[in-house]
C-alpha cells in the first residue's frame, strides 16, 4: 500500500461516532500506517432536529486534544498522531471559524460543505420536490461560496458529499454535467492555495467511485493542483485507511506522483 497516511477520521468527540479514539490508532497501527490525523466535526449552527439536537457536531476541542496527547504520549513511537479538525463552512460563520482556528494549534484543517442553505443533503428532505440536479447544482453552488467567504481551511473535504446521499447517488452524476461549476471551484482552490482531498468513504456508501469522482481529480492535476490529501473518512476503526490501494491507483492514473501530508498546517508530499 502506497499511501501510509489517513488524514480523514472520525472518534467518539465527533457526534457521529461512538469509536474510542484509541481503537482507532491501534487500527491504524495493525494496518501499517505510518501517520493518521483525527479530524473531529467542527459544525456551528448545523440544524437541530428531534434526531440532532443542539451542539451534536460540536466538539470539546480541549478534551479532544487533551486525549490525543495523552495518546500521542502512549503510541507516538509506533505511529505519527496529528491534531486536525473537519469544520463544517457556512458563509455567515466566517468570522467564528476564523476566531476558532486562531484559538487552537492545529496541524490540518479539513473545510467541508455539510449544509446549503439550512439543510443538510445527508437528509431526504434536501431532494423534496425538485431534480437531483437541481438539488446538486445548489449543493456545488454552497461549495463556490464558501470558498469565496471562508479560508479558514488547508483543503476541502469530499467535494461531491451530496451524491452519496441523492435518489439516485452518481448514477447519473458525472463531472461533465457540472462542468461549469467543478472548474469554477478547482480555479477558486488554486487562486486561495488550497488543496482537496480524495475521500473513500462515498464507495462505502454505494456510489461507484471515490470522493470527488475520478475525472474531477484528473480535471484538478490538468489545471495544476498539486496538494491533495487521502482519508477513509472512517468513523470506525475497522474502515481506517479503507480502498487506499484503489486510492493509490487512481491518484496515479489521474497523473499525480505524491500525495500530502500536513503538520503544522504545512504540507509535506510523499511519493506514491
Amino acid at each position: 500500500m502506497a499511501i501510509t497516511a489517513d488524514f480523514h477520521l472520525h472518534s467518539s468527540f465527533s457526534g457521529d461516532s461512538t469509536e474510542p479514539m484509541e481503537n482507532m490508532i491501534l487500527s491504524a497501527i495493525e494496518k501499517g500506517l505510518t501517520h493518521i490525523c483525527f479530524t473531529e466535526h467542527m459544525d456551528m449552527d448545523y440544524p437541530v432536529s428531534e434526531g440532532t439536537p443542539e451542539g451534536t457536531f460540536l466538539v470539546n476541542t480541549d478534551s479532544y486534544l487533551y486525549d490525543l496527547a495523552r495518546l500521542k504520549d502512549q503510541y507516538g513511537e509506533k505511529i505519527q498522531i496529528l491534531f486536525g479538525i473537519e469544520l463544517g463552512l457556512q458563509p455567515h460563520l466566517a468570522k467564528e471559524l476564523a476566531l476558532y482556528t486562531h484559538r487552537h494549534e492545529f496541524d490540518f484543517i479539513i473545510g467541508s460543505t455539510h449544509i446549503v442553505n439550512g439543510k443538510d443533503p445527508y437528509c431526504p428532505e434536501f431532494y423534496e420536490n425538485r431534480s437531483e440536479e437541481e438539488a446538486y447544482r445548489e449543493y456545488f453552488e454552497g461549495i463556490i461560496e464558501n470558498i469565496r467567504k471562508v479560508r479558514h481551511f488547508d483543503v476541502f473535504g469530499h467535494l461531491d458529499y451530496v451524491v452519496r446521499y441523492g435518489p439516485n447517488k452518481d448514477k447519473n452524476y458525472s463531472y461533465a454535467k457540472y462542468k461549469d461549476l467543478f472548474d469554477t471551484m478547482l480555479t477558486l482552490f488554486l487562486e486561495y492555495e488550497k488543496g482537496i482531498e480524495l475521500n473513500t468513504g462515498s464507495l462505502r456508501r454505494g456510489t461507484k467511485d471515490v470522493s470527488p469522482c475520478r475525472e474531477v481529480l484528473k480535471r484538478y492535476r490538468e489545471l495544476g493542483g498539486e496538494v491533495i490529501t487521502v482519508g477513509s473518512d472512517a468513523h470506525c476503526a475497522k474502515d481506517i485507511a479503507a480502498d487506499f490501494h484503489l486510492a493509490t491507483e487512481i491518484l496515479k492514473d489521474c497523473g499525480f506522483r505524491y500525495y500530502c501530508i500536513f503538520e503544522k498546517r504545512l504540507p509535506e508530499y510523499k511519493k506514491l
